[in-house]
């Protein structure tokens, strides 16, 4: 539970540090938190599954800096990505 909340935040932060750097991508701080929310929950489950992320370790009951550096990367990288997706399909549609 811990590690999901750990990428939920993560991925709200990602998703707008994403924004930051693509400022032609960026959906807004509320859009980007809001997108780096849902991408680093689904960044966070993924690569838990997988085994790449800490998601799995922390369900286990084993909280270590190491599952508590992949929750975090995870969601970063998670949320960053859902919001570029995002942001692109948004200027495409604006097209």
């Amino acid at each position: 539970m811990i590690a999901l909340i750990i990428s939920l935040v993560s991925g709200a932060i990602g998703g707008n540090v994403a924004g930051g750097l693509l400022k032609n991508l960026s959906l807004g701080t509320v859009g980007n938190s809001l997108a780096g929310i849902v991408g680093g929950g689904l960044g966070g489950s993924i690569l838990g599954a997988v085994g790449a992320g800490g998601t799995a370790a922390a369900a286990g009951g084993g909280l270590d800096i190491g599952s508590i550096v992949g929750s975090l990367a995870s969601g970063g990288v998670g949320g960053g990505a859902l919001m570029a997706i995002i942001g692109v399909v948004k200027n495409m549609m604006g097209r």
